[in-house]
Order: C-alpha cells, then structure tokens, then sequence
C-alpha cells in the first residue's frame, strides 16, 4: 500500500473550487410503518401458513445487501416459524461475496444484525455446495449443503434493478436462488458459461428448474423507496415466483430515487461498498455503465470520484473500475483477496480495475474538475452525495442554482459554503 503519494501534477492543483449548497431531493415515502407487523401477516396468508409444517427444519436464505431492515424481517420470520412449530436456521445466500468464505459470509451477515442471539435461530455457513440437477444444456445447478439438507427452503432478498443487466428478472430472488444459493460454484458456473448478458433468460429457467426438485417454500420479496425504506414484503410461492417478481421490478424501478440533474460535470461519492449496490456504487444512480448496457443513460456524468470505502464492505472493492479518481485512503482499505474474489468470479474483470490515485479528497476532487473538458474549475456543475442509497440530502455547487430554484423537487437547506476536506473521516464538515 501507498505511505505517501507525491506525484507532481502538471499544472498543479492548486485550483478554483465552486462552493456548494444543501439541497432536499423530495421523494413519495412509501415506508411500511410496522415491518414486523407485515412480515406476521405475509405468513398467516393461506396459501404460505400451509407451507410450514410443525417440526420441520426450514433453510432461510439471506444475501450480503444491505437491505432495509433486513434484521428485523428475518428475526419476525423465524418468531412466526416458530410459532408454527418449525425449526429454522438463516444460511448466507450471496455467492462468493464475504471472500468466498463460510467465516467471511457469517461475518457478513453478523454485521447486518444476523446471529443466532439476535435473530433465535442458528446460522449455518458453508461453501459446500451439492448439485441437484441440471438445465437442458448440461449446466448444473449448485445448492448450498446445509439447506439443500433442510424439509424447507426460504429465500429473502430485495428486489430492485440489476447494475449490469437489464430484462424483466433482475435482481431479487430468482437471482438468490441461483447465483446466491449456489455459492461461488453456482456463480461462477453460471457467470462462466452464460455470462451476465443472459442472466434475463436463464435464471427464470434455472430458478423453475432447481424448485421442481427442492422443497421451496416461498420466497419473501422486499420493495425499497426512495428514502431506502421498506415499502413492500410480499411472500410469494414458488409457482408464482418468476411473474410476481418482474412485477415487483417495475414497482422498484418507479420507486427507487435519482439524481435530478441531467447533466453533471463531477460527482463525488463520500462512500461505496457492497451492502450499498452489488457494483459498489449503483450505475443506475450515475448513469454510468462501462459495458455499453442499454438502460443506464441518466444522468449524464463526465468524471466520478470516491472518497472512501464502507465500513460494512470490509475492503470489497468492487465496481471501483468505474470511477475516475480515488482517494489513497481509499485505496490503503481495499482488501484485494476479498475483491478479486468477487469480481473474478462475475467474469467482469473491470470492476477490479484501479482509477487514478490522489493523496487527498482535495486533490481528488480538483483532479476531475481539473480535466473536465471545456469547463472553468469554478464554474464545474459538482453534486456530491453520501452514497447512492443516499439521495435525500445532497450538495450541489452554484452552478446548479437555477436548476435547483426551477425543479420542484429539489429544496434549497442552506446558503452557499466553501467546499469542505476532511483527510480522516469520510464526510465532511
């Protein structure tokens, strides 16, 4: 890692910043008030009560996002098994995330709120997975061991748009039971031999295949707002699983938030990680995609610089190649066994790839409004964001005043400040 960077920038980088201002992106709150209430009452439906057999072991499957409340719904889902006379335990279903470890994977989990004291179930990681069947073309379709042991099997995972693909399956649970369940054997086979561009296609094939012959119960499907609330869970069985969740994808895309300006000369990201979007930071907020995916076109965005990792990504890296420029401290935090494990096993390996290095966020951020293209460095339209789950307090510079004053959802919270650095902590001021 680097002690110390001192590379001498033509010019230098002693340059005019814009100041800046707060401003409230106004989004519809869709938020559930009472998500142990509405997880109870997805389980008491009918058709998913009759499920649940008293003495049963049931599998639940939780992924390595960072999904709102997900503490909360697994920890009411296993109370309500419970009830019900089962007997339930939570296994990682996140593919190779956590370095591909049943530590790391646990580990992930935990920092989620997700262990046995806090949930009342036992969580069971492993990597070993057993193939129980396969698709018409021989691929073969992995199962986590421990689960594919249990009398029941239950996944739980938000659904919302994918950052590499696009189609009517996404990501959510069809995915979670393929990619996730499978672990890095059923990810890397299917990101190997398929690839992501066929994801759309395969994993409603892969999905219907492998529940044919596992004892799926249901899967709990969850809807985030705008503000990154919890605004729907839904349990769903089996037979509908794949036409409930692209219904839900188009509920998620309306109901997701967004940068209200077309066009950006730089966006600062304070942090990504992976319990932040599976690409560290979310294409479909930045409208950046390095693949030349159709569907990510807004907002228009000439350089992207990020300051810091998450704590919760635990140096998971990946999706940094997206970037322009960096941070050193940024850079010191990547845990590279971690992120090569990811990303090598999605296939994409550019979403390992290294954007330049700045000593500090100053330098960093001067650096990409330096080589925007025909713009003074005063005049740059910069917005600067937590993260992109993180879209309803912002800071926006001068230049997007009038966009600001002439948008109806966009409030202006303070008068304009100087841009802040802090060469320690990740937010400024």
């Amino acid at each position: 890692m680097f002690e110390k960077l001192n590379i001498n920038i033509v010019g230098g980088l002693d340059i005019p910043l814009p100041r800046m201002l707060k401003v409230r992106q106004v989004f519809a709150d869709r938020a559930i008030k009472d998500v142990t209430a509405a997880v109870q009452a997805e389980l008491n439906k009918p058709e998913i009560s009759a499920r649940i057999t008293p003495g049963a072991s049931i599998a639940i499957g939780v992924g390595s996002r960072g999904v709102a409340n997900i503490d909360t719904v697994v920890k009411a889902m296993v109370a309500e098994l419970k009830k019900r006379g089962a007997q339930p335990f939570v296994f990682p279903a996140m593919g190779s995330h956590g370095g591909a470890t049943a530590d790391g994977q646990a580990e992930v989990l935990a920092n989620y709120g997700i262990t046995e004291a806090t949930i009342g179930a036992p969580v069971r990681a492993t990597m070993d997975t057993e193939i129980v069947t396969q698709l018409p073309d021989g691929t073969p379709l992995h199962m986590d061991k421990f689960a594919r042991a249990a009398d029941g099997v239950v996944v739980v995972n938000r659904i919302k748009p994918h950052t590499t693909f696009r189609g009517d399956i996404e990501s959510g649970l069809v995915k979670m039971l393929i990619i996730g369940m499978g672990k890095i054997n059923g990810a890397s086979t299917f990101h190997t031999l398929h690839g992501m561009d066929r994801f759309p296609e395969v994993l409603p094939q892969a999905a219907e295949a492998l529940m044919e012959h596992i004892p799926f119960l249901f899967g709990l499907g969850l809807v985030e707002d705008a503000y990154d609330h919890t605004a729907i869970i839904e349990a769903i069985t089996g037979d509908k699983l794949v036409e409930r969740e692209a219904q839900l994808l188009v509920k998620s895309k309306d109901y997701m938030a967004k940068l209200y300006f077309d066009n950006i000369d730089v966006l600062i990201i304070d942090q990504m990680g992976k319990e932040i979007s599976g690409a560290g930071f979310d294409p479909n907020i930045t409208g950046r995609n390095n693949r030349g995916v159709v569907g990510f076109d807004h907002p228009q965005v000439k350089k992207i610089v990020v300051l810091d990792l998450s704590d919760k990504t635990h140096g998971n890296a990946t999706g940094l190649g997206v970037a322009d420029v960096i941070t050193q401290r940024l850079f010191n935090r990547i845990d590279f066994e971690y992120t090569y494990a990811n990303v090598i096993t999605s296939a994409y390996l550019d979403g390992g790839l290294i954007p330049i290095v700045m000593q500090t966020e100053h330098d960093a951020i001067a650096l990409a409004a330096k080589t925007v293209p025909r713009v003074n460095s005063q005049n740059a339209r910069i917005v600067r964001i937590r993260d992109t789950l993180t879209l309803g307090e912002i800071e926006v510079s001068e230049a997007l005043l009038d966009e600001v004053q002439a948008h109806a959802g966009l409030e202006i919270l303070s008068e304009p400040f100087e841009m802040a650095f802090d060469a320690d902590r990740r937010l400024p001021r």
